[in-house]
């Protein structure tokens, strides 16, 4: 990219000035693309100059002169970087995503040399080796092993030589990443389908009514489509009656970053693991895996392996014989072919009417977003005291993101909520939570700004939008990832929120989803959008029958996946220098069921590939499920889903302490005990299967 246009001064730059909103909040009215890259440049230079005053500090280290001061460093960063990040994720135009490009790379140069300074590091070392006589308070010890530990594992200790290199291969990676995620979102706007009368067979009036919201939002006003994002495609896939069609838009869902075009992500993944498993090697570790899950909870590629295999026998045996009543189904109907993948979802809701009298469309008039919203609200009331206000004075990025203030038991702010709940181009795809500013207390009562961003299909002509089960679960979901932001109370800013590892952020979050399906929520919250009747008791029944049905399909897309992340981190570079046969050699080998595809394919598998948070660790969703499954049980052997006292140690050991706290010492305060696996099967519905597998 071109020199940067310095179109703007530190005083006209919204991004550099103080921000005079509601709360400190970014002013996104006022945030322009050419803002960003002269706030950046501030910032890396601000930055670079605290550290350099650490790293020169001629006081011999202590922790307030070193560890603390790195906590107080790169405030500026933090803040520039996280607004870009929303609007490059939410809300994206081409100048954004530009300016990505050039940012990553940016970052990458700007971190190497701090991680990799190793004067800064044998400062936190010195400190690290004498932590037991320095007098140092729990979450002090936590984030001093903490620091030291990712100082480590970035290279810090190397050899100049392999400093360098791992620096390139930093900032390589960095590009490779950003690439990956611009080529999925290039996928995903360049497609849709058009819906004539004749395409609609089949489908839902709600369904119909968000494909002409979706149209509108394309500029494409009196028309419907179905588009990439995962709602519209499931739920296409579910009700149309056109089998032609739904191959139609499988095909394409599953292609993405597959096509062969400018978009494709093949070589980004073969690129990616050959550098990945380099840096592994120059760290002293045999796969990138082993360097992973070292600091994780799970520890080696063996435990996770061994965890991901105990449930996929079971769910895989489901899985068939499911497979096998839907065929007959086909044959009893005078179908003349073999399920597809194309069909599963189509079957498995007719599978669904026949053994439990319900489908998805039954329940969705009942879920209304605004309900969900209510509900998630309510149920965080009552567990933790906390209340919701909705702000229409703060700035948002989208007319669509809503803002509630959350205020704890005795009416003190506490943090603020954004939701942006609808799926629109400039958004990449999925469901995820964020912040623009973390909670801590090192210089003042810091208060959390956190983001729930979903991909919900919007209501057209001024009608709700309506959610199917899984997208009520998922808002959960993300709203519990949200209470683990805007809970935390710790003075330390690394250590805040879901500062945590990759197999344990999940359990704030998974754990939420129990409650929304919950009778005692359910009829309070669960209304007719038009009449705003309470969901009728026959109805709720079967809803609650139901939720166990097709669990196998569910796991087995969710575990082939897992497994297919850990082999292409486990074994060489180069067994993957195919993607497309490495995939389907791998598929084999754990005998996938050839109608159920990988709920994410490799080259639209952005978990894995768009940065490596979650590389060598799409498991950490399966892991936590282990926990929340058990942690749920606390409630349920209360015999009060909001029990004060079980609920005051999940604020207190779970969703309050961030990262100050070893995670498996947190869950045993929690819970009095380890997890015990078998919940996990156990709400799944394959417990039974595990012992005919």
């Amino acid at each position: 990219m071109s020199e940067p246009r310095r179109t703007t001064d530190s005083e006209a730059n919204p991004l550099l000035k103080a921000w005079v909103t509601p709360f400190a909040t970014p002013p996104f009215d006022e945030i322009k693309p050419e803002h960003f890259l002269p706030a950046f440049e501030q910032a890396f230079a601000d930055h670079s100059a605290e550290i350099a005053a650490i790293t020169n500090d001629p006081a011999a280290p202590d922790f307030a002169n070193t560890v603390t001061a790195l906590e107080r460093s790169g405030k500026l960063l933090s803040k520039v970087a996280a607004v870009f990040y929303d609007l490059v994720s939410a809300n994206s135009n081409p100048a954004i995503l530009e300016i990505d490009k050039e940012i990553s790379l940016r970052m990458a140069r700007h971190w190497n040399p701090i991680m990799m300074n190793a004067v800064l590091f044998g400062r936190i070392a010195q400190l690290h080796e004498n932590r037991a006589n320095l007098g140092l308070s729990p979450e002090q010890l936590r984030l001093l092993e903490r620091t030291y530990t990712r100082f480590h594992r970035a290279g810090a200790g190397l050899s100049e030589q392999a400093k360098t290199r791992m620096a390139e291969i930093n900032e390589r990676l960095a590009q490779l990443g950003t690439g990956f995620s611009h080529h999925l979102l290039g996928d995903e706007q360049d497609w849709f389908m058009e819906l004539g009368e004749a395409d609609r067979q089949g489908l839902p009036d709600s369904f119909v009514a968000s494909a002409k919201a979706a149209a509108e939002e394309r500029g494409m006003a009196g028309k419907a489509i179905v588009t990439l994002s995962r709602s519209s495609v499931e739920q296409f896939l579910k009700s149309s009656a056109r089998r032609d069609l739904r191959e139609k838009v499988y095909k394409a869902f599953i292609a993405r970053g597959d096509n062969g075009n400018a978009n494709d992500n093949n070589g980004t993944i073969v690129e990616v693991l050959k550098l990945r498993e380099e840096s592994a090697n120059l760290l002293g570790y045999p796969t990138y895996a082993a360097y992973r899950l070292e600091d994780s909870m799970a520890k080696t590629p063996d435990a996770v392996r061994s965890l991901l295999e105990r449930v996929w026998k079971p769910a895989r045996a489901r899985a068939l014989a499911d497979r096998d009543e839907m065929q007959a189904l086909i044959t009893t109907e005078g179908g003349n072919f073999k399920l597809a993948p194309w069909d599963w979802r189509f079957y498995a809701e007719k599978l669904r009417l026949q053994r439990a009298n319900f489908d998805d469309s039954a329940i969705k008039p009942y879920l209304s977003l605004d309900n969900m919203i209510a509900a998630a609200f309510d149920c965080a009331t009552r567990l933790f005291g906390v209340t919701f206000e909705e702000r229409k004075d703060v700035p948002v990025w989208h007319p669509d993101v809503r803002v509630w203030e959350m205020k704890d038991r005795d009416g003190k702010h506490k943090a603020l909520f954004y939701g942006d709940y609808f799926a629109r181009p400039s958004k990449r795809s999925g469901a995820w939570m964020t912040s623009l500013r973390d909670q801590q207390k090192l210089d003042g009562d810091v208060a959390p700004l956190v983001l729930n961003i979903c991909n919900f299909a919007k209501g057209a002509d001024g009608e709700p939008s309506l959610l199917s089960p899984d997208d009520a679960r998922t808002l959960f979901h993300e709203f519990g990832h949200g209470l683990h932001g805007m809970l935390s109370n710790v003075t330390y800013p690394s250590l805040s929120g879901t500062s945590v590892f990759t197999d344990f952020v999940e359990l704030p979050s998974q754990l939420y989803e129990h409650w929304q399906e919950r009778p005692e929520v359910l009829q309070k919250f669960a209304r007719h959008y038009q009449t705003g009747e309470p969901l009728p008791d026959d109805l709720l029944q079967r809803f609650l029958a139901a939720r166990k049905f097709n669990q196998g399909f569910a796991t087995v897309e969710f575990v082939s996946s897992a497994l297919v992340d850990l082999e292409f981190h486990t074994q060489p570079a180069a067994a993957a220098q195919d993607v497309r046969a490495f995939e389907r050699r791998e598929l084999e080998k754990i005998g996938m069921p050839e109608e159920i595809a990988l709920r994410h394919r490799p080259t639209q598998f952005g978990h894995i590939f768009t940065g490596d948070h979650y590389a060598a660790g799409y498991y950490s969703y399966m892991w936590s499920e282990v926990m929340d499954a058990d942690a749920f049980g606390a409630f349920e052997e209360a015999g009060n889903i909001f029990d004060p006292a079980v609920a005051k140690r999940l604020h207190d050991d779970i969703y309050s302490s961030g990262g100050s706290v070893d995670p498996e010492a947190a869950y045993e305060a929690f819970r009095g005990r380890p997890p015990e696996p078998d919940a996990l099967l156990r709400r799944r519905g394959l417990l039974d299967d595990t012992k005919a597998a």
